[in-house]
């Protein structure tokens, strides 16, 4: 049989082990970071190891853009989509694991490639089935009259407490039996 003391030793060397095993993973996952352009180069993004945006550069050839938004949304979703491959490339430690394998199909199932969009280079959007022919006699109308706001409803008065039931082994003096009541 063993020495327990022994035992003991080997199992504080195999957890210190398994923390420093732990804290390597985690500087290496949380050193891992993409950063993406836009096809027209004017809208950078970087996103953290979690997928959250951390930085954005806007060109300003694009600043009036009215498609601004959903450019620099496929901008950060495409970075998103690759980290799963930065993550296998910037985590040695975990390389080829059944650890790995679940992180980076997690990964692909958060953030999957985004959609194409009908974004074109010079900062125009291409039509979309989507948008609509607005014809002439239609811009001529007159505007919808608001309809007025309806007043508030007055106030009502609070609902009555319900009373406590007094129960049998409290006594009645206490409890506000008859006594001022």
């Amino acid at each position: 049989m063993s020495n327990p003391e022994q035992l003991f030793a080997d199992f504080e060397a195999k957890l210190a082990d398994a923390q420093r095993k732990a804290n390597q993973m985690r500087t290496e996952i949380e050193g891992v970071s993409v950063s993406e352009r836009s096809k027209d180069g004017q809208i950078s993004v970087k996103v953290n190891h979690a997928g959250n945006l951390v930085g954005l550069e806007i060109g300003p050839s694009v600043r009036d853009n009215p498609a601004l938004a959903q450019e620099i949304l496929r901008v950060v979703q495409s970075a998103q989509s690759k980290l799963a491959g930065a993550m296998q490339a910037g985590v040695p430690s975990i390389a080829g694991t059944e650890t790995m394998n679940e992180l980076v199909n997690q990964l692909h199932n958060e953030y999957p490639e985004p959609e194409p969009t009908g974004y074109v280079e010079g900062g125009h959007q291409e039509a979309d089935e989507d948008d609509r022919f607005v014809a002439e006699d239609e811009l001529d109308a007159p505007p919808p009259r608001p309809t007025p706001p309806v007043p508030p409803a007055p106030p009502s008065a609070p609902p009555r407490a319900a009373r406590r039931q007094q129960t049998d082994h409290e006594d009645d003096y206490f409890t506000g039996g008859d006594f001022l009541r």
